[in-house]
């Protein structure tokens, strides 16, 4: 007995040290989501992006899970009809609650940012801008999700936002590093530049050198541990589809009392009848001008493929006279430093290049005999080459929207020949789409508190398989002692 007693105080010895020689253990983090809807003046889109839930230096690396595009124009055109606004974003939530785990649903931070058409709304009817977010509102609130909040975006905030999601997508912030297992950053980081072209706006976003930034112009962000000051601005009523409709007014203008107008930058033999009310719409064209004549009558335009003259009744729609000498300056007396560095050119930059083929990097002057020879061609000869997912109603409209972009960036933006190859277009960086979204959701997540890695007392697994063998061991020559 005194030999079995021996044995079982062992074990208990054993199963102390044991206990004794634990290890702290850390539990792979969790996964949070977020959702953004970018609802914007033409469509709606619904992003959904998830991140570890321990943040590197504060800012969670964010990737994207989930891109829908709502069916539709977007949320501005149901001014008239706000529940319409509402119910034309539940198909796209009922998909991101496919692929976020139930269990996470109701923690998932839900925004909605609205952008230049909301803008142009709130201006021509505040009233009903907020009957159209109460409407988004309430639907979202109607999903298990944390809905946070449906506003309006100012013009800076869109641009420096769509500024962060390309730098972070290329990079330029924070890189893995296979060799130290963590996330650092680049010791040369090449910053990008960001050029966003919309429906009814437009914006350009970049670090220009040195300090010298106008601060009514510029953004400072804190991105994983690193302060950036940044120049950004956006022109309300210079998207694509505002600009059309500003080239129209004009040309019908100059051409009044005339209810047929030749459109330079429609194609030979296309014809295009439009209603001078339909420019009351838009605070961009609403302001009365005596030339128009009666606001109640019809005018058609007719194509004539004029690509120089096109582009010289493009150029009419900025004041660059405003800016005197100056070079820092694009139109309308508004500062900008030098643009410094690479661009990504994105949204409507990248769709109008990419159909006419220019978004392979080619040189400024193989861009501009590219678009005067597409401006010369026929409507038929346009028709017959047509992409068959290309929508109709855009054809017409991309030798005005191309020498557009032309004006916008070399004249307004002073690009030239050497700096334009530093612009590069394109709409994707990896999985995920390039816009304002991403970067929205990514400088939020500073906001959102990183959860505290969740330690377990572990033991180290080799001294607990010792610990209990011996304890097995001693049990069982103790067992057999006693029956002896």
């Amino acid at each position: 007995s005194a030999i079995a007693g021996t044995l079982v105080a062992l074990s208990i010895i054993a199963l102390v040290l044991s206990l004794v020689n634990i290890e702290d253990v850390t539990l792979p983090p969790t996964v949070k989501y977020g959702m953004v809807f970018d609802a914007g003046s033409s469509h709606t889109s619904l992003f959904v992006y998830e991140w570890d839930s321990d943040k590197e230096n504060d800012t969670g690396v964010v990737s994207q899970t989930l891109s829908c595009d709502v069916h539709g124009q977007g949320i501005s055109s149901y001014a008239n009809d706000p529940l319409k606004a509402g119910d034309s974003i539940r198909e796209c939530l009922d998909k991101a609650l496919k692929v976020i785990p139930a269990a996470k649903q109701r923690e998932v931070p839900a925004y909605l940012g609205a952008t230049a058409g909301m803008r142009l709304l709130r201006e021509q009817n505040s009233s009903a801008a907020e009957q159209v977010l109460a409407e988004v509102a309430k639907t979202m609130q109607e999903y298990p999700v944390a809905f946070k909040g449906a506003r309006i975006l100012t013009g800076e905030e869109e641009g420096a936002y769509g500024w962060i999601t390309i730098n972070y997508l290329l990079d330029s912030f924070t890189k893995y590093s296979p060799k130290a297992h963590t996330w650092v950053r680049p010791e040369a980081a090449n910053i990008f530049g960001a050029l966003d072209l919309g429906g009814a706006s437009t914006q350009i976003s970049f670090m220009p050198e040195g300090s010298g930034v106008n601060w009514k112009e510029g953004s400072k962000f804190t991105l994983y541990g690193y302060d950036y000051s940044i120049y950004t601005h956006s022109y309300l009523c210079y998207g694509q589809n505002e600009m059309l409709k500003q080239l129209a007014k004009e040309l019908i203008a100059e051409s009044s009392p005339s209810t047929q107008v030749h459109h330079p930058c429609y194609p030979t033999d296309y014809n295009e009848t439009v209603s001078l009310s339909s420019f009351r719409t838009s605070p961009c064209t609403n302001q009365s001008d005596p030339r128009l004549g009666p606001s109640d009558r019809n005018v058609t335009l007719e194509g004539r493929g004029n690509a120089s003259e096109c582009l010289a009744a493009i150029k009419k729609l900025f004041n660059f006279s405003a800016c005197g000498q100056s070079q820092d300056c694009t139109f309308d007396g508004i500062y900008q430093p030098p643009v410094r560095g690479q661009f990504i050119a994105f949204s409507a930059f990248y769709y109008n290049f990419k159909f006419l083929n220019l978004t392979k990097g080619q040189l400024l002057a193989t861009v501009s005999e590219t678009i005067e020879h597409f401006c010369t061609r026929s409507w038929e000869d346009v028709c017959s080459s047509c992409y068959p997912e290309e929508n109709p109603q855009r054809l017409p409209k991309y030798c005005a929207n191309a020498n557009y972009i032309l004006t916008l960036l070399l004249d307004a933006y002073k690009f030239n020949e050497t700096s334009w190859n530093n612009i590069i277009f394109q709409m994707k960086a990896g999985s995920a789409d390039v816009g304002w979204t991403l970067g929205y959701m990514l400088n939020l997540t500073n906001m959102i508190p990183a959860e505290a890695p969740v330690w377990v007392k572990g033991h180290v697994p080799s001294l607990w398989a010792a610990a209990i063998t011996f304890i097995i061991l001693t049990l069982a020559l103790g067992l057999a002692a006693l029956l002896l």
